[in-house]
């Protein structure tokens, strides 16, 4: 079931975004520490918005109002105790983009409930599944990878994140950060140093992420200030 290009463009500015928000707020300390449920939450509500948007079969009606329901019941402590119980039963209802917009819900809670183990299971599912929409799928894997960065051997990270380093992918930012991140824990400098250069040097990268990417290339040796300019002058 394929999400509509408007939407799917959306949904993977804004996960980016906040990707690389929790990025910078953890760099520095040690990669696969919580991550602000907030940040989860809002995932989570971008993923109901475009679920809404995809469904058209009548025989997904029910699940899209679950989840929907679910959504607005995030901030209220008496239903707490059942929304990934309803979830679960939605998706089991659901196939495709709904399937996913379900699970990356259902991680989210998992998040904000200090469930990290469960996440990471939910959102290696996401990843794994052929029969969700891409955009999940890719979001879920970056997700998986920010909460287990530190229970794996960063050769894992670089193998898992390969297919996303590639300039053309819409989540290549935020992969190629991580990757770099690993190379680094994996005592490959040189590499990780020009991959921060690359980053540096995409207009299509946020800024932020930019502007991060040559102060690092510049760390470990490598100049990438030929991109301020650019970086300056490019409004996102």
């Amino acid at each position: 079931m394929a999400i509509p290009p408007q939407d799917s463009e959306t949904f993977q500015r804004e996960v980016d975004e906040n990707l690389r928000r929790d990025q910078m707020a953890d760099f520095g300390r040690k990669w696969g520490k919580w991550i602000g449920g907030a940040v989860f939450i809002f995932l989570a509500a971008v993923a109901g918005f475009l679920f809404w948007q995809d469904q058209s079969a009548k025989n997904a009606e029910a699940s899209a109002e679950e989840l929907a329901k679910v959504i607005a019941d995030l901030g209220n402590p008496e239903e707490s105790d059942t929304l990934v119980p309803r979830l679960q039963e939605a998706a089991g209802e659901a196939s495709g983009a709904g399937k996913g917009a379900i699970m990356m819900a259902e991680a989210a809670i998992e998040i904000d409930n200090a469930n990290r183990d469960r996440a990471i299971e939910i959102y290696a599912a996401i990843a794994a599944d052929e029969d969700i929409a891409k955009p999940y799928r890719d979001a879920a894997l970056i997700r998986q990878t920010l909460l287990d960065f530190d229970r794996v051997e960063p050769d894992v990270v670089i193998a898992r994140l390969q297919p996303l380093v590639n300039e053309e992918e819409p989540f290549y930012g935020s992969a190629a950060e991580l990757t770099a991140l690993a190379l680094i824990e994996a005592e490959r400098e040189d590499e990780a140093a020009q991959l921060f250069k690359q980053i540096a040097e995409n207009p299509d990268v946020p800024r932020s992420l930019r502007a991060r990417s040559v102060q690092i290339a510049g760390t470990y040796g490598v100049d990438a200030s030929a991109a301020l300019a650019s970086i300056e002058q490019q409004d996102f």
